[in-house]
């Protein structure tokens, strides 16, 4: 497994994927999207494995501006303006090869196990 966790060090649910991997002694990168954000191919691809763009954005998230923003634009822009708010993304996003999740999905992971 090649797992990536997509995070910021606050977020409580990813603090809880991080311990679920640990415990399991599987080995994983954390990528603080504060400082990194995804690029535009690994945001496709997560995007593509979760049923589409809009399925990624967290209605809760602190940045109602920039939620709101994204529900009322075109469908084709979407992807640039989430590129700009990753922000609004629901976290965790953990990646394994082609499979992602996003939120927190334990039993998701133990398939990939």
């Amino acid at each position: 497994m090649n797992i990536q966790i997509f995070g910021t060090k606050k977020c409580n649910n990813t603090k809880k994927a991080e311990r679920f991997f640990k415990e399991r002694g599987i080995k994983y990168q954390f990528i603080d999207m504060k400082e990194k954000g995804m690029s535009k191919g690994e945001l496709t691809s997560v995007a593509v494995a979760n049923g589409g763009i809009a399925n990624l954005v967290n209605p809760d998230a602190k940045d109602k501006d920039a939620v709101a923003l994204f529900q009322y634009i075109a469908d084709e822009d979407k992807l640039e303006k989430l590129l700009e708010s990753q922000q609004i993304i629901k976290t965790p996003v953990v990646r394994n090869g082609r499979q992602s999740t996003v939120g927190y999905q334990p039993d998701m992971w133990k398939k990939w196990e």
